[in-house]
């Protein structure tokens, strides 16, 4: 039976490296984007030709609109997993961050994921086989100066995939949280390269996680035999902090 994945934010460099190994792996996919429709159109294009037996949708959904939950969810049909790889953050001193920019983070890593788990729960539940993963990151355990907001909702995302594991477990859905280190995204390419050499030096590898490289683990948590690891956070991160 082909299996049916959402993947929040597949046009970022992780949601996308994320749908070609679940495409690749016979997964149903269900694309979404919210300004960058582009990538994501490329990718049902080149899926559909390439694996013609599996089902390819795009959807579009602005995460800080919580009143759309239900209309989305409805279009939803079989979802085995869930993937949350949409990503934003705010770079500054705590001391300067608006209440605006709490809301917005506050809404994107937690709120509304959180929300559509409610949603997609008996979907998720209905095969005994159902996942959820979140692209948290290593600031949530060791968190970081100047990005004081993102790493609390990172942090969150750990909790509560921890709570709502034991809550799910006799469903048969677990929920775990992937948290890389740094990555070679086009979030990161706003440090100039001064900064990334210095980042680099910190790494005991010496470079920069590939988008592929954390994919692969979020694949290997969505496969039958990782049904016993569950409310767990997985640090990919070259040996770095946490």
């Amino acid at each position: 039976m082909t299996r049916s994945a959402l993947i929040i934010g597949a046009s970022g460099d992780i949601g996308q490296a994320v749908a070609r190994r679940l495409a690749a792996a016979g997964w149903s996919l269900y694309l979404h984007y919210f300004q960058h429709a582009a990538p994501v159109e490329q990718l049902q294009v080149t899926f559909s030709q390439q694996y013609p037996r599996q089902d390819f949708f795009t959807l579009a959904y602005d995460l800080t609109d919580e009143t759309q939950l239900d209309q989305i969810s409805r279009q939803l049909f079989q979802v085995d997993a869930v993937i949350f790889a949409a990503g934003t953050t705010t770079y500054g001193l705590f001391q300067a961050t608006t209440a605006e920019q709490l809301e917005h983070l506050w809404q994107m890593h937690i709120k509304t994921p959180m929300l559509l788990c409610q949603r997609l729960s008996a979907k998720l539940a209905q095969s005994a086989y159902g996942r959820i993963v979140f692209v948290g990151s290593v600031y949530g355990g060791s968190g970081s100066p100047l990005e004081v907001a993102y790493s609390t909702v990172k942090g969150a995302q750990s909790a509560f995939a921890n709570a709502y594991a034991r809550e799910v477990a006799s469903l048969g859905i677990t929920v775990n949280v992937v948290a890389p280190g740094a990555v070679d995204t086009k979030m990161n390419q706003l440090f100039d390269a001064d900064a990334k050499t210095q980042l680099r030096s910190e790494i005991p590898i010496s470079r920069l996680a590939k988008p592929d490289e954390v994919a692969f683990w979020i694949q290997s948590l969505l496969k039958k035999d990782a049904g016993y690891l569950t409310g767990q956070t997985l640090y990919v991160t070259g040996g770095w902090r946490k």
